[in-house]
């Protein structure tokens, strides 16, 4: 990740939105996470994180839309890549404004392929919204095709106000960075060989931070 050269904002109200993938390969489930965190007017890091999914659902994974398969966002930052919009046309959510980079897993089984399947680029609707508009949805299925989705609504709507005041200031261009777990734990490897795990704090923003700013 030190090559990435990913930005780091640190405007107040400037939001980091960073999802973490996780390394397990079977679908259908909200193991994934996002991180969300920024400055406020004192300087102060405000950091969150909520349960998500990074990867399409079972149900589009068997059941492709395309003919090359179900889209798989790769890791990486898509700086001013999503803006407020709407989701389908119905709900609130951040939409895909610019191209992105997914692979196409075309085996139309359960399971995962992150590093095996046809890569593209372009607009293909990988937005960050809800799953089901009350209380915490327990399984992906059809809610995600691709997206990055929030398995509960609450910490949906706590990230909308969040974006509308980056909105107000900053404009309607938000940036995504999606990191693989494999990468961290790379990273937090190379810390332990120099005597630096210490920068991985229990708030887990620390790493992040590092993995953004060099």
């Amino acid at each position: 990740m030190y090559t990435k050269k990913y930005k780091l904002y640190e405007q107040p109200y400037q939001l980091n939105i960073v999802g973490l993938r996780n390394a397990d390969t079977k679908s259908n489930s909200f193991d994934d996470s996002l991180y969300l965190f920024y400055k406020d007017e004192t300087g102060k890091w405000i950091f969150g994180t909520c349960p998500i999914t990074t990867d399409p659902g079972t149900y589009w994974l068997e059941n492709p839309s395309q003919v090359d398969g179900t889209a798989i966002l790769e890791a990486g930052q898509y700086e001013d890549a999503y803006s407020l919009g709407l989701h389908k046309g119905q709900y609130l959510a951040l939409v895909e404004t610019k191209p992105v980079r997914v692979i196409r897993d075309y085996d139309r089984n359960a399971y995962l392929d992150f590093f095996n399947g046809k890569e593209e680029t372009g607009n293909f609707g990988i937005n960050i919204h809800r799953a089901n508009a009350t209380g915490a949805t327990k399984t992906v299925d059809k809610w995600s095709a691709g997206c990055q989705v929030f398995q509960n609504v609450k910490d949906f709507e706590i990230f909308l106000a969040l974006c509308e005041k980056h909105k107000n200031l900053y404009g309607n261009k938000f940036t995504y960075t999606l990191i693989d777990t494999r990468a961290f734990r790379r990273q937090v490897a190379r810390w332990a060989v120099y005597g630096t795990t210490a920068l991985v704090t229990a708030a887990g923003i620390t790493w992040l931070i590092k993995l953004l700013k060099k």
